[in-house]
């Protein structure tokens, strides 16, 4: 079964098939992971107002248009205090997508009168699975779809006051999750950016959303 990953991003690819692998064992061979970067699809314009509604959204436009079963993620930092801000602004919360620099200094400005033990936050994703009607005639250059499935995954934790790290993007730097690695000291909690990948994918909220919708994948392939 060929399943379609609404990304540009050739990374995601790996991650996934390391979950299916793990959850599915031997049927995971079963699947055959694309991108839909390279099948030469755009991205399509992300108007929902929640990660899930942009995670439907996204998989429902490759599904319709491959005819095959697609799976999208969207993501985001939510923080307590903020009133679940930056939430689904959270690229571009400075105003430039992809400014991370800009992003973690206004986030920081925002929080610097909040007390450490209120600086409490949580990276939240939405992953979804679309399933196309592949045999049924195509209306308008898409095939309808036939069946949706959504599911969150959430890594709790908190905001730091200064950034630490080298790895990850966006607001790893200044996370620091509540479930920490072994070699982490009781005194000195690692950020998301200070873990190495396998660490980092253990614990993280994309993760947890892709593992709750293996089962459905599990579906299609029976």
């Amino acid at each position: 079964m060929k399943l379609v990953v609404a990304t540009h991003n050739e990374g995601k690819l790996v991650e996934i098939r390391r979950i299916l692998e793990e959850d599915l064992g031997a049927d995971a061979a079963q699947v055959e992971l694309v991108s839909a970067g390279s099948l030469g699809l755009p991205d399509p314009v992300e108007t929902g107002v929640t990660f899930q509604e942009n995670a439907l959204l996204k998989a429902r436009f490759v599904a319709g248009l491959t005819g095959l079963p697609a799976i999208a993620d969207d993501s985001g930092l939510i923080v307590d205090v903020m009133g679940n801000a930056p939430g689904i602004l959270s690229a571009r919360w400075a105003g430039e997508h992809g400014n991370d620099p800009a992003n973690n200094a206004l986030l920081l400005a925002q929080l610097s009168d909040i007390p450490d033990a209120a600086r409490t936050a949580r990276f939240r994703c939405a992953a979804a699975l679309a399933v196309p009607d592949s045999a049924a005639p195509v209306a308008g250059g898409r095939h309808a779809i036939v069946s949706e499935t959504v599911e969150i995954g959430e890594m709790p934790g908190r905001i730091l006051r200064a950034a630490r790290g080298e790895h990850g993007f966006g607001y790893d730097p200044l996370f620091v999750p509540d479930d920490q690695p072994e070699r982490a000291a009781a005194d000195h909690p690692l950020t998301s950016a200070e873990m190495d990948a396998a660490e980092k994918n253990a614990i993280s909220h994309r993760g947890k959303a892709i593992r709750a919708l293996v089962p459905a994948v599990e579906a299609l392939l029976r």
